[in-house]
């Protein structure tokens, strides 16, 4: 049996050994050592989310001196965690999402500027920023802290974050204020328009 690398990310943003590869890649850098430890939890402000396939390019997993290569279970998941839709291999997300980013954040929506304010939105002293906020006012995508595990809001409820797909589902409390994981100009990017892919399982989760 195959010990998982440690390239899988939750989101919380930590960079973890699970067995779940997720439907996502992104990249925030070279991460791992020559022995495929990883010894950084980041080494730019870069942090995107990329097509699992592109173009037929191959690539064999942590090399050294090349970027680490993490997989999210969905695009909500990536985007919980800091990253961005990369603006190569998924130009129309990425444009979608810039023309949303400039309507509701001052500043230019070029990469730089982009990055720039998401790496503050995400990151406070080396550790992931998180926030309180009614769940009510939250939109769909979003993943809240509830009793130390990841919950994504979608519709009117919550489903239950794991590595290999959502584990449980449960009605959206009318009134809770909670912990948000998802960074704040994301989210409300999400609430200017932007809707995130989920894992399809959450289409046949039943209520708990």
């Amino acid at each position: 049996m195959c010990v998982p690398l440690q390239n899988r990310v939750t989101p919380f943003g930590d960079v973890v050994a699970l067995p779940g590869r997720g439907l996502v890649m992104g990249n925030r850098g070279i991460l791992h050592d020559d022995s495929r430890q990883i010894v950084r939890p980041f080494q730019v402000r870069r942090w995107i989310a990329c097509r699992l396939e592109f173009r037929g390019r191959k690539r064999a997993v942590m090399q050294p001196h090349r970027y680490t290569e993490l997989f999210f279970l969905d695009e909500a998941t990536a985007f919980s965690a800091g990253h961005r839709p990369c603006a190569e291999c998924r130009r129309a997300d990425y444009q979608r999402f810039r023309a949303l980013w400039e309507a509701c954040h001052a500043g230019p929506p070029d990469a730089d500027g982009m990055d720039g304010k998401l790496h503050a939105d995400r990151i406070h002293d080396r550790r992931k920023r998180t926030y309180r906020d009614a769940l009510a006012r939250l939109p769909d995508g979003t993943f809240v802290a509830l009793d130390g595990r990841a919950w994504l809001v979608w519709g009117d409820d919550l489903f239950a974050w794991s590595d290999s797909g959502y584990t449980m589902r449960k009605p959206k409390p009318a009134r809770a204020d909670v912990e948000v994981l998802t960074p704040r100009s994301l989210a409300a990017v999400f609430a200017a328009g932007y809707r995130p892919e989920v894992h399809p399982g959450i289409l046949t989760l039943p209520l708990a």
